[in-house]
């Protein structure tokens, strides 16, 4: 199969309201160019409902059938993603028959990593159907089940995608690159070309909840709050403690696995700083768990805009490092990225997850495929 163009759309556990859309051609195995690519706002205010989809699926916990609350707030998502796809095909003057696939990821509400012998669960909103009828284009979704299925983590998807973004820039083994979303992960390959990835904790669910909680803020904008208080190092030295943290890898996170609690009695600077300081630490020991550790980390998503975080990984992480934008990258564009990509492997059944990303026993191939 030759490079095709794809488009992959993205909403992240932060929920902050705007869907990323990004255009990608590639043959699943390397990358040939970038496409147009943009940040879309919901048209509609459906941040509440999915707020709540998210709230009642930590009640549900997998057990017993779904919540009602589910099927509106998945068919709402969808429609508004759809028209996202659609508007951005317009304004660009796109013909949908130009488009190979959509990498459709959806809303995840809940990710349960497997334990103790039992398998994990997942559940990303998203009807992949819906989206192929509205659009006229072949869609890709459900990205994460044949992995759980298979015993896998889930998560995290993004490591092949990492490695082609890797060989495209031309870096070896000393480069890593991290994602900072609600969870934080990271895709790092060795001599052999084999890509090792995993959620190394949380990045910026923590710190957006406990702004929402105390200030109404969607984020701590620039890291102000954080700069502003002083960071416990005792109480930071108890939460670095923490099993998860020094776990080999393969391991996943759902967003609640560490939440805005850990800052619970911190006024509301030394808060900010408290948790902004323990994402990066917690990536630090991350880095720690690789075969070999890097030196340098390319950064891409939201939480590379926070200076006070930055600031805090390169001296908690021990680490150089870089914004993906400052090495010709899109780093507001790659996870939409990603799901383009995995959408072609998809076509052509190639694996998406990986012994040493998700722990599947053998590359397994995943997703499904809905035509208009």
């Amino acid at each position: 199969m030759m490079s095709v163009w794809a488009i992959g759309l993205m909403t992240g556990t932060a929920l902050d309201g705007n869907i990323d859309v990004a255009m990608l051609r590639t043959d699943g195995e390397t990358i040939d160019s970038f496409g147009p690519q943009s940040l879309e706002p919901y048209s509609t205010d459906i941040g509440p409902l999915l707020a709540d989809a998210v709230a009642m699926a930590r009640e549900w916990n997998f057990a017993g059938p779904e919540p009602e609350l589910f099927a509106r707030a998945q068919a709402a998502l969808t429609r508004e993603q759809a028209n996202a796809v659609n508007a951005v095909l317009a304004r660009h003057h796109i013909d949908p028959a130009e488009i190979a696939v959509i990498g459709f990821h959806g809303q995840t509400v809940l990710h349960r990593a497997p334990a103790s012998g039992i398998k994990g669960a997942t559940r990303q909103l998203g009807d992949g159907a819906l989206m192929a009828r509205m659009t006229g284009i072949c869609t890709a979704y459900d990205f994460r089940t044949a992995d759980i299925a298979s015993c896998g983590q889930g998560a995290p998807l993004a490591p092949i995608y990492h490695r082609a973004l890797l060989r495209w820039l031309g870096a070896g083994q000393e480069t890593a690159i991290l994602n900072l979303g609600g969870v934080a992960n990271i895709s790092w390959c060795d001599s052999a070309g084999t890509v090792h990835g995993f959620d190394t904790g949380p990045a910026n669910a923590p710190l957006d909840d406990w702004m929402r909680l105390h200030t109404g803020a969607a984020m701590d904008r620039d890291g102000v709050l954080a700069a502003a208080g002083t960071v416990d190092e005792g109480r930071l030295a108890v939460l670095l403690s923490h099993p998860y943290l020094t776990a080999d890898y393969p391991k996943s996170l759902d967003r609640n696995d560490f939440t805005s609690g850990m800052a619970e009695g911190c006024n509301l600077q030394d808060g900010a700083a408290l948790l902004t300081a323990f994402t990066a630490a917690s990536v630090g020991a991350g880095l720690d768990r690789l075969p070999s550790r890097p030196d340098h980390l390319i950064v891409c998503g939201g939480g590379r805009r926070n200076p006070t975080l930055m600031r805090q990984l390169q001296i908690r992480a021990c680490v150089e490092i870089v914004d993906a934008d400052d090495v010709g990258l899109r780093g507001d564009a790659i996870e939409a990225e990603c799901f383009a990509f995995l959408a072609v492997r998809c076509l052509k059944s190639l694996p998406i997850s990986f012994p040493m990303t998700t722990g599947v026993a053998a590359p397994l191939a995943g997703g499904k495929l809905a035509q208009p």
